[in-house]
């Protein structure tokens, strides 16, 4: 079944920086949890990939050591659980707690920290609104083995290697869901994938404080909508 659409006519986007402060704000003001939020994303990114390979297909997810790469290890977790083959690779080491908390609880489920040659779906959750360019080394292979993969692809929040900046070497998506509002980031590739925003339980006050109309996002009538 298809996700609702919205018009990118239709909806503001932020600067990483506004971002950035919407996210902190909802933190720290509505007391609502990081790993909530993350247990959000990583649950829509999963309903997301669903659509695109079907249950037993093999699916590599690549983790980086933050927030975004906690999204990842949901996704894996979940999708493990539906059914699916999943791999994942985490080149750099976790320093934050709830991350390592994360890895230790998606291992239980059955995702090995292995990687093959081919996959039917790739996931990038190496890097999320807070990547600094230029990319640590192991990533930057990381992402040639990806990019060189046949599989379908997929990005969490934002493709690794994009930045305000500058690009650097980045993950090719076909699809890209990002969480919670659309960055202005992300129009520079628009052509490139599809664009998907997913919703992960910030208030609709926090949409109105940063002049996003909550309600034309859709997300009442799903947690996940396609920007066309």
């Amino acid at each position: 079944m298809p996700f609702p659409k919205i018009e990118s006519s239709r909806i503001r986007t932020l600067s990483l920086e506004a971002f950035k402060e919407m996210d902190y704000y909802a933190v720290d003001n509505y007391h609502l949890p990081v790993e909530l939020m993350m247990e959000s994303a990583g649950l829509q990114l999963a309903r997301l990939a669903a659509t695109v390979v079907e249950r037993g297909a093999s699916v590599l997810v690549g983790v980086g050591p933050g927030n975004n790469g906690g999204g990842g290890l949901v996704a894996a977790r979940r999708l493990e659980a539906w059914g699916y083959k999943v791999h994942m690779q985490m080149p750099v080491p976790a320093t934050k707690q709830l991350i390592k908390d994360q890895l230790v609880r998606t291992i239980s489920y059955g995702v090995e920290k292995v990687i093959e040659t081919e996959y039917d779906l790739v996931l990038d959750c190496l890097f999320g609104f807070s990547q600094r360019l230029p990319l640590p080394g192991v990533i930057e292979e990381l992402i040639r083995v990806m990019n060189s993969m046949k599989a379908k692809k997929i990005s969490l929040d934002i493709p690794t290697g994009i930045s305000e900046e500058k690009d650097g070497l980045r993950f090719r998506a076909d699809k890209v869901l990002t969480v919670a509002a659309p960055k202005t980031v992300l129009l520079k590739h628009i052509d490139e994938y599809e664009l998907y925003i997913a919703d992960v339980g910030i208030p609709a006050e926090v949409y109105l404080r940063n002049k996003i109309d909550h309600a034309t996002l859709g997300f009442y009538r799903d947690q996940i909508v396609q920007v066309i």
